[in-house]
């Protein structure tokens, strides 16, 4: 009997060992963080925030390089790009423009086509921002200085000496000069009725003698508790 027990004490051994070998624990499968990855970028596509959606998209990028199912991704995330350059170009935000446009060129090198008709458009609108520049630094170089005014200002107030007409004479071949450089219209301050129209005719005979075709706009202003003064205020272009 004992060999039998024996050898029945070894079957049962052999069929445990048999069982704890075939039966494996369960596998745990990795969660899927790529799907909410992907919706997250398409969301950032739909709102149009396109530095998020290129940052995410780099991100699963890094994580599967290669991966042909992020191609269709980076194609429309390069078109929002252009559309974007477009606009802030038709904005005259030309920095703006040549910024969205370099970001939609590195998304997609291999289509150079679809970015050239943008950059042509971009360096002619650079151009136009030159020469604009540069008419206006001859403007500014070629303008006379202003003798009284201050031709940053609204408008400037300059006080006449009537007590010393040669001095006031001076004033006024000065303030003649300013009214025709700087394109300004005159209001003549006067304490009395009868300072206006002497002053008047003082300061037109000076700015037609310098520009017989200004167009000399004067206006009078009877203000008793101030003394004798002119108000210049340049036009608006």
């Amino acid at each position: 009997m004992k060999p039998f027990a024996s050898r029945y004490l070894l079957l049962v051994a052999f069929s445990l060992l048999l069982g704890a070998c075939t039966s494996s624990p369960p596998v745990t499968e990795a969660p899927d963080t790529r799907g909410p990855a992907i919706a997250q970028l398409e969301q950032s596509l739909a709102s149009n925030e396109l530095a998020t959606a290129e940052d995410q998209l780099a991100t699963l990028q890094a994580q599967t390089p290669n991966d042909p199912a992020l191609e269709p991704y980076q194609r429309q995330l390069a078109e929002a790009y252009l559309r974007r350059s477009q606009i802030d170009l038709q904005k005259g935000d030309v920095n703006a423009a040549a910024t969205a446009l370099s970001r939609a060129r590195a998304l997609m090198p291999k289509a150079p086509a679809l970015t050239g008709e943008f950059n042509g458009a971009i360096a002619q609108a650079r151009k136009i921002e030159l020469d604009k520049a540069e008419a206006a630094l001859q403007a500014a170089e070629t303008k006379p200085a202003a003798k009284l005014i201050d031709p940053s200002a609204e408008s400037t107030t300059l006080q006449l000496n009537i007590n010393d007409i040669q001095q006031m004479r001076r004033q006024l071949d000065a303030i003649a000069t300013d009214v025709v450089n700087f394109q300004c219209d005159v209001t003549v301050q006067v304490p009395r009725i009868d300072d206006y129209p002497w002053l008047a005719n003082l300061l037109a005979k000076r700015v037609k003698k310098l520009d017989p075709g200004f167009d000399l706009k004067l206006r009078k202003q009877i203000l008793r508790n101030v003394p004798a003064q002119v108000v210049l205020t340049p036009r608006k272009s």
